[in-house]
Order: structure tokens, then sequence, then C-alpha cells
């Protein structure tokens, strides 16, 4: 194989796409292979780097769920570059420098405006998460900076909590003796002044780490002047600043501490060190280096991501919970193992998928609802275009969903079962669905004495889980039993 070339990247060394997208880029431009000092044949060339910058990133690419092919179309060489759940910013490597000198961003396709009220509303259950990368090249400035602060933040939190009280050797006065006495001080010039009671003494004293608190206020008062400059964002910001504020109440005792580098590599050489201490000084050392701001510095970017299949199940479930509070039901949540169902092979050790765990139930008289929650495009193609103009590949998909939540029908025990499959849309459609009646389609299956309704349901995303769940419920109440 002839000697790759090194070629310096164009400007924009950045690919950018929304989850379950697909971009296409020229690796001929990508790569810099045009203008003076372009190869004589530049698609061959860029082919030979595309295969390489694929293979050289494809664990990178498996943590975003993204997929890049080549494609040649006869005139030009292509990426193809197919992302899946996932959103967030990772660094790539050079086929030719071996240094993370390109990156990935992959933006959720609801914007990043109605997602923050959302995590705001969920608790923060799920959100972005640092990935163990090289840091960016650069600043990854189409994130808002709330999104990393709130990262710090609950760092922030479960360092506090898992911090341990420790011996520190303890010198000041006090009306006994303690420890070691610095006798010769004492005679010197507490008793010429009458300070019979100050003794001078010196000993270990299981204290908190002061130091340690110290700089975790540093880091979430800097936080806080951050997210002050960005209320206008949404009220769930001001959440965010009281989440900050509760922290700051748990160090205001301690003096801020803002920690050196030597600090900070001392803290993460301590013996049996927690993950969340390590995730804790992690999150110091990004506030105090400008990194954890996202964009507020020219510094390099922190790699991130946040799965938003879990993301929209957390917000499923969170209106679901209002749903069963309103009708009456007692909700089940796969994510905490209450919907197992186990598969018992024989012999035991050649089966192969172990259990049925649907992501929701709801048991009431006589009725069992199961949902499951699907992060897809489903509903928007299906709205937009008809069954048979729907492409081949979302098809199969949506036929393995189907079957999948009705094999979920059967383990219910009621004699009514209600099958849903809940699919995210944007408010905008959502609205426009409930006006047309339409957000929920049905389908019915009687077997003998058992009916199993199938429901397709649109989950909308950045609204209310008050208002979503009244909208749910007041489909579901009327096939209850009275």
């Amino acid at each position: 194989m002839r000697a790759l070339a090194t070629h310096h990247p164009v400007e924009e060394v950045c690919l950018e796409l929304e989850d379950h997208g697909t971009f296409r880029r020229s690796a001929v431009e990508f790569f810099g292979l045009t203008g003076n000092g372009a190869p004589r044949d530049p698609s061959a060339a860029a082919g030979r780097l595309a295969e390489q910058f694929v293979h050289h990133n494809r664990s990178i690419l498996a943590a975003l769920d993204v997929h890049i092919d080549r494609d040649y179309d006869g005139r030009d060489v292509s990426l193809l570059i197919r992302s899946g759940s996932a959103v967030g910013a990772v660094p790539l490597y050079s086929p030719t420098s071996a240094q993370p000198d390109y990156g990935l961003v992959v933006q959720p396709r609801f914007p990043w405006m109605g997602i923050g009220p959302m995590l705001s509303e969920m608790g923060w259950r799920v959100g972005p998460s640092p990935l163990r990368l090289p840091l960016l090249r650069r600043s990854e400035r189409r994130v808002p900076p709330w999104v990393l602060s709130s990262m710090v933040l609950v760092r922030m939190n479960a360092l506090l909590d898992s911090l341990d009280r420790r011996f520190e050797v303890v010198a000041e006065d006090r009306s006994a003796p303690r420890g070691s006495i610095d006798w010769g001080l004492y005679a010197t010039t507490r008793l010429p002044r009458a300070h019979v009671l100050s003794i001078p003494c010196c000993f270990p004293d299981l204290r908190d780490d002061r130091q340690l608190k110290g700089a975790v206020r540093y880091t979430v008062e800097k936080q806080l002047r951050s997210l002050e400059t960005q209320v206008e964002h949404g009220a769930f910001v001001h959440r965010l600043l009281a989440f900050g504020r509760h922290i700051q109440s748990r160090v205001h005792s301690v003096p801020v501490h803002i920690p050196t580098r030597g600090t900070l590599d001392a803290w993460l050489r301590r013996p049996l060190r927690a993950q969340q201490f390590l995730d804790g000084v992690q999150g110091i050392q990004w506030t105090a280096e400008d990194r954890g701001l996202a964009g507020i510095s020219d510094l390099e970017g922190i790699p991130w991501r946040m799965p938003m299949d879990a993301f929209f199940e957390a917000w499923v479930e969170t209106m679901l919970r209002r749903v069963a509070q309103q009708a009456g039901g007692r909700l089940s949540v796969g994510r905490m193992r209450e919907t197992v169902h186990a598969l018992n092979w024989q012999p035991t050790y050649s089966g192969s998928q172990r259990a049925l765990i649907p992501d929701f139930s709801i048991v009431f008289d006589g009725v069992t609802v199961i949902i499951d929650a699907k992060y897809k495009r489903h509903l928007e193609e299906l709205e937009s275009h008809s069954w048979a103009r729907v492409e081949s590949d979302l098809r199969d998909q949506h036929r393995h969903d189907l079957l999948q939540v009705l094999a979920y029908a059967a383990l219910a025990t009621t004699p009514n079962v209600i099958a849903c499959l809940a699919y995210p849309c944007d408010a905008t459609r959502w609205n426009s669905l409930r006006q047309r009646g339409r957000l929920h389609h049905h389908a019915e299956i009687t077997v003998g004495a058992r009916t199993v309704r199938l429901w397709l349901t649109a989950v909308p995303m950045a609204i209310p889980t008050t208002e979503v769940a009244e909208s749910f419920s007041a489909e579901l109440v009327p096939l209850l039993p009275r």
C-alpha cells in the first residue's frame, strides 16, 4: 500500500449532524486534498484516508452510536455518516498525524431549549456524561453552557455525599491540655498576659477535609456566576441555580480554596479513591481551568455523550407516574427490575435471551397497560407518509417493535391488555395531532375471552408532563372497569 502523505485539514474540522440523522461530506474537502499541493488523483487518496480514518476511530464512533461508510459516485469519495440515538461531542483521530485533529458533534433533533426543562422536571436523573477521551481541540460552543454546568454541579453534590472525615494535625489554644503542649510559648506569651486558660496545643483531630470543601465552594460559586448569565434560557436555569445554591450552603462555613495543579494531582493520588471522589476532583479541575463551562473560554472542550433513548425513557416514566396517580394504577418500571420475566431454557446453558423486560406496566383491576418507549422517528414518518412509501428498513424496525410489545402483552394476567408503543414528537406536531384526535392510533386483537388493544402513542418533548398525562389518562380511563 502506498504511504499516505500528510495533509492538513481545512479550517472546519468538525462533523455535525442530528441524532437519527444522515450526513454526507466530501472526503476530498474534509481531508484538505484540494488547492495547491493536492495529489494527482485526490479521489484515490481520499478513499485511502477515509478507510484509515474509520478504522482508527471505530471505538470512538461506537460511543456515540455513529457509523461512517465510504461512498464513491464515480466523481468523488464521500463520508456517509449515520447517527443513532446518542448525542454528544468526541474527538476523532487523524489518519495521517494520529492526533485528535478532528471532531464529531451529534446534536439532539429536539432543541436544547426544550431539553433543559425536561432534564429539570426529571430531576436530572439522565443527563450528559463526560467521556474518558482526549479533549476536543476547541470548546464545544454549539452546546449551551448550562449543560456542562449541570454536570459539574451534580458531581460536586455527589462528592460532598461521599466525603469522609479524616484526621488532621491541629494547632490551637485550648482551655485544657490536649496532645503536645508548647510550654515555652505558654510561659513567654500567655502567662505574662494573664491568659492562663489559653494553652497552645498540637494534636490530631477528626475533621472534614476543609481544603477540598473549599475547592468545592470555589467550583460551585464559579458555576453559579456562569448560570446567572443564562437565565434567559428558561425557568429550569433558575431551578439549576437553586440546586447550586443548595450545594453552596453545604460548604458555606469553609473559606474558598483555589486548587493548584499540584493539589489536584495529590488528591487524585489518594488511596481508596471512590469513583464519586475522582469525578468530583475532575469537575473541580475543569472549572479551575475554564474547561467545564462549554465555550466560555477558548481552551479545549470536554468530550461527552447523552443517550437519548434513556433520556426519552426517563421522560415517559415521569409522565406515567402522573398517569398512575390520576387513574389509580400501580406502575412498575423496567430499569428498577420490576417488570422482569425470566425465560427458563432447557437445558439452561442453551438459551439466548434470558428475560423479557418491558419498559413500563400499569396494572388496574382487570386491565394491564404495557408501555415500551422508542426514541425513533417512526411516528413522524408514519404521519408524513403512507405505509407503502415508508422505507423498507423503517418498516422492518417498526414490525420488530410491534412484535416485541405484543410479546410483552402475553405476560399480563388480566383479561384486558393495552400494549402501547410510545414515540417522541415535537410540541407543534403533538398539538396538531391532539386537535385532529390522532394522538393514539388503535388496533384490537381478540382471542377467545381475551382482548389486546394496540396503541401507537405520541409523547411530546418540552411539554410539561402534567398536560401529557392528562391527555393519556383521558384516553385510558374510559377503558377501565367502573
